[in-house]
């Protein structure tokens, strides 16, 4: 009985490190500017814009958040040899820091010169912030990248909500929960502590409310245009 419950235990172990894993794949740092986009132009008033302008936008963000990001990063891994499991080793990850920033430097001035609104323009530079930000906290201590993106996606519901005036309990919850469900992986993965888990998600939010909500956005909106 007892070689039972451990096979039991060994396969339900397996199960929860392979949803963990799962998990931190779909909801990458890359992938969250597009996903904020993507429920902006589906859930909200945006959602009347036309579908070219929308798929114009989207595409940026595609190219300049996930698809440069991700080859560079890989082009990097290979030239030096580097494993992915390798990059989660604070020394090793300035580079894949600094590739993502410029990334989407790029993209905030493609946004800008296109003169997209500084609305959508400016969930760009809150992701764009939130990695400046990690990459000197990184100097000293690990963050959580993943937790400091949906830290992002929450701080922008609610800045977004009392710029455009709806109710975000229900997305808030959603998001709460999904937050939560990404902090146990990286913490089940042992990528991240606790104390790396909330800080990420702490930065991320911060950063979101101080760029996008209409009380404390004038000077970064000054900036963006």
């Amino acid at each position: 009985m007892s070689e039972v419950n451990a096979g039991q235990h060994i396969i339900a172990d397996k199960t929860l490190i392979r949803t963990a894993q799962i998990t931190s794949w779909i909801l990458t740092p890359f992938s969250i500017p597009f996903l904020a986009f993507l429920v902006l132009f589906l859930f909200s008033y945006l959602r009347i814009m036309p579908i070219q302008y929308k798929l114009i936008v989207l595409g940026i963000v595609y190219c300049f958040t996930i698809l440069m990001p991700t080859l560079t990063i890989f082009l990097f891994r290979r030239i030096n040899g580097f494993a992915m499991q390798e990059l989660s080793e604070r020394k090793k990850r300035y580079i894949p820091f600094l590739l993502t920033i410029i990334s989407y430097v790029f993209c905030l001035l493609m946004m800008h010169k296109l003169n997209i609104p500084w609305y959508m323009t400016g969930i760009i530079l809150a992701a764009l912030v939130v990695q400046i930000i990690c990459i000197i906290v990184n100097l000293k201590w690990k963050l959580s990248e993943h937790m400091a993106g949906i830290g992002g996606i929450i701080g922008g519901l609610i800045s977004f909500s009392e710029l455009f005036g709806y109710n975000p309990v229900w997305w808030l919850c959603l998001f709460i929960l999904i937050a939560g469900i990404l902090g146990s992986a990286r913490i089940i993965l042992s990528h991240h502590t606790l104390g790396e888990v909330l800080s990420g998600f702490a930065i991320g939010m911060i950063c979101a409310l101080l760029v996008l909500h209409p009380l404390s956005n004038i000077l970064f909106r000054i900036f963006l245009f």
